[in-house]
C-alpha cells in the first residue's frame, strides 16, 4: 500500500520487529515506502516514533507532521540506492565549508566568527587529523585534498539513515564540520546551529529583525533539530 493515502484508514498502529530491523503496521498491514519498498526502521526507537507519527494522524495524513517517517524514506528511497552520489555530494560541502569563509570587516564580526568558528576547526584537525583553511570573502579557498579524503571517509562510514540525516544537517548548516561535530556530540544541536548562523544574527543585530526572514529560519530550524533526532535515532 502506500503510505501517503489522502486520509486515515486504520485503526490500529503498531511496530513489528522483521528481519533486518523494525517495521510500522497499520491494521497488521506493513507500511511501504513512496517507491514501494518494504519501510524497515533499524532501532526500535525509530520505530516507535515513527508509529506516533502515524498515530497522531487524523483525517487527511499530512507528511509535514511526520519528519521520521519522510527521513526513513528519503534512506531507503534515496540514499540507499545511490549512496556514493550522496557522499560526493555532501563532501564537496567540505571543499567550501562555512567555517572557511571570513568576513573583511567589520572588527567585531571577524571577532565573532573567529570565536565561534575557529574552536570548531580545531576539534576537526584534533578528531580528524584534517587542517581547513580559512580566506576572507568569497573566493573560493583550496583545501587539501588527503584532508577532503578523510572527511569523504567519515561520510562513507555512515548508514542510509545515517547519511539521509546528515544530508539535512549539512546543507541547511552549510558546514560539512558542524554537521560532524553535531553528530558526533561535540555541540548540542542547537548551538551547532547557532554557529551556522552567526552572519545572519550580526545582521539582524545591525539592521533589525526581519519577519519573513525569521519565519524562513523557524522553518530551518526545525527542520535542523528533526536531522539530529532522526540520526540519533538511527543509532544502532
Amino acid at each position: 500500500m502506500s503510505e501517503w493515502a489522502a486520509k486515515r484508514f486504520w485503526k490500529t498502529t503498531a511496530t513489528v520487529a522483521v528481519d533486518g530491523g523494525f517495521t510500522i503496521e497499520l491494521d497488521g498491514r506493513s507500511v511501504k515506502t513512496p517507491a514501494k519498498a518494504a519501510l524497515i526502521l533499524p532501532t526500535p526507537e525509530m520505530a516507535a516514533a515513527a508509529a506516533k507519527e502515524w498515530d497522531a494522524q487524523s483525517g487527511e495524513i499530512d507528511p509535514m507532521t511526520m519528519p521520521v517517517t519522510r527521513g526513513a524514506n528519503a534512506a531507503i528511497d534515496k540514499v540507499a540506492t545511490q549512496k556514493s552520489e550522496v557522499v560526493g555530494l555532501l563532501a564537496a560541502y567540505g571543499e567550501s565549508d562555512l567555517l572557511c569563509y571570513r568576513a573583511a570587516g567589520p572588527e567585531a564580526l571577524i571577532a565573532q566568527q573567529a570565536t565561534q568558528w575557529d574552536p570548531l576547526l580545531d576539534w576537526a584537525e584534533a578528531t580528524f587529523g584534517v587542517r581547513l583553511r580559512s580566506g576572507e570573502g568569497v573566493m573560493h579557498v583550496a583545501q587539501d585534498p588527503e584532508g577532503q579524503a578523510r572527511l569523504t571517509s567519515e561520510l562513507a562510514e555512515l548508514t542510509p539513515f545515517e547519511l539521509a540525516a546528515a544530508h539535512d544537517l549539512i546543507s541547511l548548516s552549510g558546514s560539512l564540520i558542524i554537521a560532524l561535530a553535531v553528530m558526533r556530540g561535540h555541540v548540542t544541536p542547537a548551538d551547532g546551529w547557532m554557529i551556522s548562523r552567526v552572519d545572519e544574527e550580526w545582521q539582524f543585530s545591525q539592521w533589525g529583525e526581519d519577519e519573513d526572514a525569521r519565519a524562513q529560519e523557524k522553518i530551518k530550524f526545525d527542520a535542523f533539530m528533526d536531522a539530529a533526532r532522526f540520526f540519533e535515532l538511527s543509532q544502532i
